[in-house]
């Protein structure tokens, strides 16, 4: 039962907050968003495993998750705020989903069984293909218009293959004492992510452009969904279920948030979705029905 409510916040929960970091980044600059965020729900999360008695200040622990955090949540996640500068977030989960491809093509270990079948690198190979067809859409619509949407679009590549790497060494830097305190590790990842944010924020000025009489209350109710559910609920159903889960398999998140962040995108920010971006988005589809087949067999 664990499993599955994690699954549906990795799911469901993440593919809506692509729409709430839009609401946000109306009011708040990307690094002020992201020390805001992760610092309080850090900070939370500590409390709560200072509350359990977990163990929290352990050096092996700290590093590792201090590592896992700037790779995993501060560069993906500065990355998807700039990217929203440039386009829509419903593109921006779109472009996510190539996530799962890059872990898989990224997880060495694991090559022996992933690329096992025709169906799974059948499965990558469409999963790229339909990438390419939402980037070669999005220059085209933009060229004429003199947008530098393609920044986004290169920028969101670059978010995915850190977050594939984030992915991988959380998974495989695994030791006894992580093991032990997953919401610490955790915690001390969204802590870390938050220093580096607070750091480019103070770096940039970013502090100095927020007018906080200004903020309206949607940016705030958006911050605390964000805080309370995509990260103290959703993130550390992530982490958890990378020490229970093959990566490859928890990765397919990536192909089912594009689908939410659509409808939200579309329906409350009424957002404009093109036929080629849901022929892209049922081209991944498709790719991770192929990826995950082998998995489905071996459980049989």
């Amino acid at each position: 039962m664990a499993v599955v409510i994690a699954y549906f916040l990795i799911y469901v929960v993440w593919g809506s907050t692509y729409f709430f970091i839009g609401v946000c980044l109306r009011d708040l600059p990307p690094f002020v968003l992201g020390a805001a965020r992760f610092g309080v729900a850090g900070t939370l999360l500590l409390l709560v495993c200072w509350r359990r008695c977990e163990w929290l200040f352990n050096k092996k622990l700290m590093l590792k998750s201090a590592v896992c955090g700037v790779v995993l949540l501060f560069i993906d996640q500065a990355v998807i705020m700039f990217a929203q500068r440039f386009v829509s977030s419903s593109l921006v989960a779109i472009m996510a989903s190539s996530t799962a491809v890059w872990i898989m093509l990224l997880d060495v270990p694991a090559w022996r069984r992933n690329f096992r079948s025709f169906a799974t690198v059948a499965g990558v190979m469409l999963g790229f293909l339909g990438v390419a067809l939402l980037y070669v859409e999005q220059l085209l619509s933009e060229a004429s218009s003199g947008a530098h949407s393609e920044y986004g679009v290169l920028l969101l590549m670059g978010g995915c293959v850190s977050w594939a790497c984030g992915t991988l060494y959380s998974k495989y830097s695994s030791s006894a004492e992580e093991a032990v305190g997953g919401l610490a590790g955790a915690a001390w990842q969204m802590v870390a992510a938050s220093v580096v944010f607070g750091l480019f924020a103070c770096a940039t000025g970013s502090f100095a452009e927020v007018k906080l009489s200004e903020v309206s209350t949607g940016t705030w109710l958006s911050l605390i969904y964000l805080i309370i559910f995509g990260s103290l609920m959703a993130y550390t159903a992530y982490v958890w279920l990378l020490k229970v889960r093959p990566a490859s398999e928890v990765a397919t998140h990536a192909y089912v948030n594009p689908v939410v962040a659509v409808v939200l995108g579309a329906g409350l920010g009424e957002e404009r979705v093109t036929a080629v971006q849901l022929a892209g988005l049922a081209v991944i589809l498709l790719s991770v029905m192929l990826v995950n087949r082998r998995g489905r067999q071996a459980c049989g």
